[in-house]
């Protein structure tokens, strides 16, 4: 009987000309893996490709309501951001990948993991790790880093000898990323920063200047973090996420082009639409200004960045990361309320925000006549500016 290999399969360009290059070059069984976190590929047509091209077997697996309970909204609670822009969509998904992949291996009984992940990217790093952290005796295949295709061109070319067919062409050459959360381009002309990316790649959301020429407003109930209910009304996560999607997708919101700095050492480029996720990151992002007292909130911005670089990094299962999501839980508890958001050709614009824990009064804040004395500004401001004070003092003596 031959020993097996489970390979993470998502039926493009990469993952499908890796199967016929596995049967050519190993005596191993091939059972594809698809892990849906809300690509939106016609899976059972994907399912027929992996069959038709040599799997003797094809797990599809529906991941999507997990993805986001136990990832996004993680993300979103921590304010998760890589280098201050990217909300690490594809970072986030790998994590849940690689831990159905060992538990697949474990079903059937296959010694061998297989990837698609090219030996400049950070996606090998993510699966490996997260494989490792379940099971450090399967061995992993990585084809990009062994194999004669040196480039997609030729992986293009390898696939028509073989007669896979491949969603991209030589003259649509993008790297692309889809799941629920966002998409990711990379590749083509993006890979010369001189270049403006081009907006017809989008394809979740509308440029802004073609945008809706009127305002739209969005309601989000959050409880202790977590998003309950869109326009008031409470539905389950993944319909959530795909409705914001759709929303900040025709109000052009949620691109970002970046350059940023790879795990493997290399700076790289590229385009993401995140249209729901920037919606709920801003919604969320208020709320915490109203409900968590300054040292929190301030303390809390410096562990998003470490909680974003952690998951960027592949460390999703780490003792870490798990002591972080106490911390940010923690910060959580009052983080409960309405926020109300107004989109307009790519802005968002915070349009009112409701609380029971609100921390800010208006009898102490308001310019007219309140609770606060003005009078006691004058011996904090003492207190408070004493070492400035005593370092000026000093100055002056040695002159």
């Amino acid at each position: 009987m031959k020993e097996k290999v489970v390979l993470a399969y998502s039926g493009g360009l990469d993952t499908s000309i890796i199967i016929p290059w596995l049967k050519e070059n190993y005596d191993l069984e091939v059972i594809a893996c698809c892990i849906d976190v809300g690509q939106g590929d016609d899976m059972e047509a994907v399912r027929e490709k992996a069959l038709r091209t040599g799997a003797s077997k094809i797990y599809v697996e529906d991941c999507k309501e997990e993805f986001v309970t136990d990832y996004l909204f993680k993300a979103v609670k921590a304010s998760a951001l890589y280098e201050e822009k990217y909300m690490i969509g594809t970072a986030l998904a790998r994590p849940l990948m690689a831990k159905r992949l060992v538990e697949i291996a474990h079903k059937e009984g296959a010694k061998y993991i297989a990837h698609g992940c090219t030996g400049k990217g950070n996606d090998q790093v993510r699966f490996e790790i997260g494989v490792a952290s379940f099971d450090p005796t399967i061995k992993i295949i990585a084809p990009w880093r062994i194999w004669d295709i040196e480039s997609r061109e030729d992986a293009i070319d390898y696939a028509l000898a073989k007669g896979v067919e491949v969603p991209v062409t030589k003259e649509k050459i993008y790297s692309r990323d889809r799941n629920l959360w966002h998409l990711s381009h990379e590749g083509g002309e993006l890979e010369d920063p001189k270049n403006a990316h081009k907006q017809d790649m989008y394809l979740m959301t509308t440029p802004p200047e073609q945008a809706k020429d009127e305002p739209t407003f969005v309601d989000f109930y959050f409880e202790q973090g977590i998003l309950k209910k869109v326009n008031g009304e409470e539905m389950n996560p993944v319909a959530m996420v795909e409705l914001l999607n759709k929303i900040g997708g025709e109000n052009g919101v949620g691109i970002i082009d970046i350059v940023e700095n790879r795990l493997v050492g290399m700076k790289s480029r590229g385009v993401y639409e995140t249209p729901g996720g920037t919606l709920m990151y801003a919604a969320h992002k208020e709320l915490e200004r109203l409900t968590i007292d300054k040292n929190t909130f301030h303390y809390k911005q410096q562990v998003a960045i470490k909680y974003g670089e952690l998951v960027y990094d592949g460390l999703w299962f780490t003792p870490l990361k798990e002591a972080l999501d106490a911390f940010v839980d923690v910060t959580q508890k009052n983080v409960t309320g309405a926020v109300k958001l107004k989109l307009y050709k790519g802005n968002v614009m915070v349009a009112g925000v409701d609380t029971p824990f609100a921390l800010y009064d208006e009898s102490i804040s308001s310019f007219g006549k309140s609770v606060y004395s003005h009078k006691d500004a004058e011996g904090f401001i003492n207190l408070f500016g004493l070492p400035s004070r005593i370092a000026a003092m000093i100055r002056n003596k040695e002159k």
